[in-house]
């Protein structure tokens, strides 16, 4: 029966309609075969076979279809009548048949539109095309041999030069660093662009970051940052406490090597972090690659991978999965993990438990900070404390002369961020300042 890679003919009349259908199989399948001498439900009708047919077949083959192929012509025998296979296989596509491109659908053989031949040309092409395997605008010379070589030996491979670590790596073209070799080992930075914001809407900021660095770099900049900005909660592990973000850190940095490893760098957008009052997104521009669908990232195990050498090098050093296993993790240490596809943005969206919903403690800094605090504030911070406003609060009634600087280390919170809630307690009439910016103290109104 006919299929997907088999088309059946049942006389060499059929000859141009077995070609195109050989032709669309291969941009299909890549692999076809064509038999004549066969009725299409698979009935043997036979055929008068002789070299020189077999000659005039392999003639209109090589006239006929582009790129020129090579297929096996063979004389079998079905059921006591002669027939004719051919068996082809190529990955040149496109493939032409008498100046036009087919593909296969079912058993048909339809005529490729231009978008559909575009995209074939490109997906056959990518391994060219690729940002990351393009020749950088930076020399071997301004690449940092120290970071070469700390990546390297992270890797757990062996060190001679710079110029001999890169060709292992692949990543030389004719001696020339590629776009990879420049994000993980230039000085030249690339950027991270990081906001805390009020509430739900991005209509106050309170806190905003621009980060200056190589990949590796900003992957933990954003990394520290979310952490910086959420709050921690506790665990006994036996006499121990352990302290436990209100997202899993583990599915934060998943997504952050995500949005890293395959955004479309020829995008100049940014990556961006963005802290709300009930959720944390993490976005980088590039939507999802290769006709790739959000149910598929949803059902695990599936990779389409825009930058595969910045996949591979993030592998190497045990930041990527192999195995297009990062959504599963996401999904299983943040099952209310929430992506989606916005302007050519991919968002991923991590809900942060409300005061109501969880037993979270105060920031996991107020409990370690290095203040010279009274003693009464760390005997009451776990069971008083209920949020960051109120912890500001309770140490500017201890210490009323402490600085923004002070006040930011304690609480974890930015100095812009404490900046603004200051401002909120003296609106709101919590909170008086007297003296000097300097010299001053603050009195707390109960």
């Amino acid at each position: 029966m006919e299929t997907e890679t088999t088309e059946l003919k049942k006389s060499l009349a059929e000859l141009k309609q077995g070609l195109i259908s050989l032709v669309a199989m291969l941009n299909k399948h890549g692999q076809a075969e064509l038999w004549f001498g066969v009725a299409p439900n698979g009935k043997p009708a036979g055929l008068d076979l002789n070299e020189k047919t077999l000659r005039d077949v392999s003639q209109a083959i090589a006239a006929h279809i582009e790129p020129r192929i090579y297929p096996e012509i063979t004389q079998q025998t079905v059921a006591g009548k002669n027939c004719l296979r051919i068996h082809a296989a190529g990955q040149q596509k496109p493939y032409f048949a008498y100046g036009r491109a087919y593909l296969r659908v079912a058993d048909e053989d339809r005529q490729m539109c231009a978008r559909e031949l575009e995209t074939l040309i490109l997906r056959q092409n990518r391994a060219a095309l690729r940002w990351d395997n393009e020749p950088a605008s930076v020399s071997l010379q301004v690449l940092n041999e120290g970071k070469i070589r700390r990546f390297v030996e992270t890797a757990g491979l062996p060190w001679d030069d710079s110029h001999n670590a890169l060709e292992k790596l692949d990543l030389l073209r004719d001696g020339q660093p590629v776009n990879a070799a420049r994000l993980f080992f230039a000085d030249e930075p690339i950027q991270l662009r990081c906001a805390v914001f009020a509430n739900t809407t991005s209509a106050t900021i309170i806190d905003r970051h621009d980060f200056d660095g190589d990949i590796l770099e900003l992957i933990e900049e954003a990394e520290k940052y979310i952490l910086k900005n959420i709050h921690f909660g506790m665990k006994l592990d036996g006499l121990r406490r352990v302290d436990v973000p209100e997202i899993s850190r583990t599915a934060l940095r998943e997504a952050i090597v995500n949005a890293f490893c395959h955004r479309d760098w020829r995008d100049p957008d940014y990556i961006h972090i963005a802290i709300y009052k009930d959720r944390v997104e993490i976005r980088n521009p590039g939507g999802l690659y290769d006709d790739l669908t959000l149910d598929d990232l949803r059902r695990g195990n599936v990779s389409r991978r825009r930058n595969p050498l910045i996949a591979d090098l993030l592998r190497r050093i045990h930041l990527a999965e192999a195995w297009g296993r990062g959504m599963s993790l996401i999904l299983e240490n943040a099952p209310t993990a929430t992506f989606r596809e916005v302007a050519g943005l991919f968002i991923a969206s991590f809900q942060r438990p409300t005061v109501a919903e969880t037993t979270l403690e105060p920031p996991k800094t107020i409990l370690e900070t290095n203040l010279e605090t009274p003693e009464t504030i760390l005997e009451t911070s776990e069971t008083i404390l209920e949020s960051t406003k109120e912890t500001l609060l309770k140490l500017l009634h201890q210490q009323p002369q402490l600085t923004t600087q002070a006040l930011a280390q304690a609480t974890g919170l930015s100095a812009a961020g404490v900046k603004y809630h200051l401002a909120q307690f003296k609106r709101s009439g919590k909170l008086r300042r007297h003296g000097p910016t300097k010299n001053g103290y603050w009195e707390v109104i109960d």
